[in-house]
This record gives structure tokens, C-alpha cells and sequence, in this order.
């Protein structure tokens, strides 16, 4: 919900500030039923079939987004790209503007729990971190906040820095942030620009899931000796550097179980396991369940949420 306010509001802003009718927008679904955001709120919708012609369209994506894949959706996307349609996603949306093939050749952003699994299923994507990517007709934003500031910029490129400007001023946005601006990961919000040996170091470990790398590796890349290395994991993560990087690994484990459909097997050679058994093993000493009973767990979840929302 977030993602879909701060997207409208923006455009809504710039026609009030403008005293004109600079943005017009329509609310559709795949059947024109009303649609419930993930805090209950509900919106009262107009059918994909009923939208008229149209310049843009923004497909809007929230929790368990693998989910949500409409083949005729997908139909109906690809038709509006064929038209000349600019195409852009908000949040977890980009998942599905992949699926239907509209991201071929494109660079893209998704919000980063789900980076894993957008390129696991779709590796042949350019996917960066940043906070939101326009490319020609295709654009994509990280969800939350980050879908103001797309839009932002999407206003300043076709009306002007003067009116983006106002549009941020409006809503106490001190500093409109660029398509080159990163998403914040959780560590950098955690330790800033402190410890910026550390964050390269954990940064050198997200970079090698698969293909393990040593401690003395670490520590010369990010120019420390080990005991440097381990002094500055204990002080500010509390924990020795394998035990980080097995967590890393484990929870890039945990985002392909619950996001795609790969065998438990591939998922523990990708996240750097020898063997299922010891991923197995470490997996359930980790979270506290097996990763089978866990991605089961997840899809009744599912099940259950799936059921919910035909009733009501």
C-alpha cells in the first residue's frame, strides 16, 4: 500500500501545484473486483478489459509476489507494450513484468529481500540495487519510499525540476533522491559509513554464496589481517566472521526456498553446501526447522491466505 500511495500521491501533488490536469489514473485488476493491500485496506478497482487506451502502466506487488503470475495478465501487458505503453513496477512487481517478459534486455530493481529469488528464476536479467531503474519505457523502484522518488524524477523529466521539486517540498522530503541512490541494506543502516572495512568485507561475502572464500581471502581483499578482521566482527556484528557468512548463506538459502520452486538440493549447492544433509543439518540448527517442513509451512500459509481472499 505504501508503494501504491506514494506512487499516486506524487502525480496527484503535481496536478494541484500546476493548477492543471497534467496526470489522469485509473485503479484496474485482472477482473475488476475489489482488491485487498496486505493492511486490509480495499480498493475498488476497473477491469484490465475496461481500461481504455492508456500511456503507462505500473503493476503494483507486495508479499509472496511469485504467487500472483496471471497468464492473462501477462497477455494483456505484452499487448500494452506493444502498443507503446511505458511499463513500470512498484516494489515486487518487477517479479511480474519478468514473467511476462517485459524486462528482456532492461535494467531493473526489486526490493532486496527478493533480489535473490528474481535472479535465481530469471538470471538473465540486469539487476541492480538501486532504488528505482528507468530504461527507455521500462521502469522499476524497490518499493516503499522509493516509489515517490521515481516518481518524482518521472515528473522533473517531463515537467521539470521546478515542479518535482514543489511535489517534495509538499510532502517534507528533504532530499530527492537520484536513480543512482542504493537501496539501504539492513548492515548499512546498522554501521553507516563507520566501518566501511567491515561493510566491504560482508559485502566480499554476499558476492560469494556459491563459491566459498576463506577468512585470510577476506581479509586480504578488504587490506586487514585476520585477527583485524575478527576483532571488528566481534565488536560491531557479535559474532566471528564464519558464523556471519554461514548466516548470509543460510538466509540466501532460506529467500530461494520460500521464493522459487528449485529443488532443496540446488538450493544448498547454490548457497555453498557440499551436501543436502549438512545444509539440512545447519539449516534447522539455524531457524529452528527443517528446510522441507519450512517451505511447506510457507505454502500452507499460502493456501490458507489464498482461500481468505476468494471468500471475502
Amino acid at each position: 500500500m505504501m508503494a501504491f500511495t506514494a506512487a499516486i500521491d506524487q502525480i496527484r501533488m503535481a496536478n494541484r501545484l500546476s493548477g492543471k490536469k497534467l496526470y489522469e489514473w485509473i485503479v484496474l485488476s485482472d477482473d475488476g473486483a475489489p482488491v485487498s493491500a496486505s493492511n486490509d485496506l480495499e480498493l475498488a478497482t476497473t477491469a484490465l478489459a475496461d481500461s481504455g487506451p492508456l500511456d503507462a502502466v505500473f503493476v503494483c506487488g507486495g508479499i509472496n509476489i511469485e504467487n500472483k503470475v496471471n497468464k492473462a495478465r501477462n497477455s494483456w501487458l505484452r499487448d500494452q507494450a506493444a502498443r507503446k505503453v511505458s511499463i513500470g513496477a512498484l516494489c515486487t512487481a518487477t517479479y511480474l513484468l519478468a514473467d511476462a517478459g517485459m524486462l528482456q534486455g532492461y535494467r531493473c530493481t526489486i526490493h532486496w529481500e527478493n533480489m535473490v529469488g528474481l535472479r535465481e528464476q530469471f538470471p538473465e536479467l540486469v539487476i541492480s540495487p538501486d532504488l528505482f531503474e528507468i530504461d527507455n519505457d521500462r521502469y522499476t523502484c524497490a518499493g516503499g519510499s522509493a516509489a515517490m522518488d521515481m516518481m518524482v524524477y518521472l515528473i522533473a523529466q517531463k515537467h521539470g525540476w521546478d515542479l518535482a521539486t514543489e511535489v517534495a517540498e509538499e510532502f517534507l522530503v528533504e532530499r530527492i533522491r537520484g536513480r543512482n541512490d542504493r537501496q539501504r541494506l539492513p548492515l548499512r543502516l546498522q554501521l553507516g559509513a563507520s566501518q566501511p572495512k567491515l561493510a566491504e568485507a560482508v559485502a566480499f561475502m554476499e558476492a560469494n554464496i556459491e563459491e566459498l572464500i576463506s577468512l585470510n581471502e577476506i581479509a586480504s581483499h578488504v587490506g586487514l589481517s585476520r585477527r583485524q578482521l575478527e576483532r571488528l566482527f566481534q565488536k560491531y556484528l557479535h559474532c566471528v566472521p564464519t558464523r556471519y557468512y554461514m548466516r548470509l548463506r543460510l538466509m540466501h538459502a532460506r529467500q530461494l526456498l520460500l521464493q522459487t520452486s528449485m529443488p532443496i538440493v540446488d538450493i544448498a549447492y547454490a548457497s555453498g553446501f557440499v551436501s543436502t544433509p549438512h545444509f539440512s543439518k545447519c539449516f534447522r540448527e539455524f531457524f529452528g526447522i527443517p528446510p522441507r517442513e519450512e517451505r511447506r509451512a510457507h505454502k500452507q500459509i499460502e493456501t490458507v491466505g489464498s482461500s481468505s481472499e476468494a471468500k471475502s
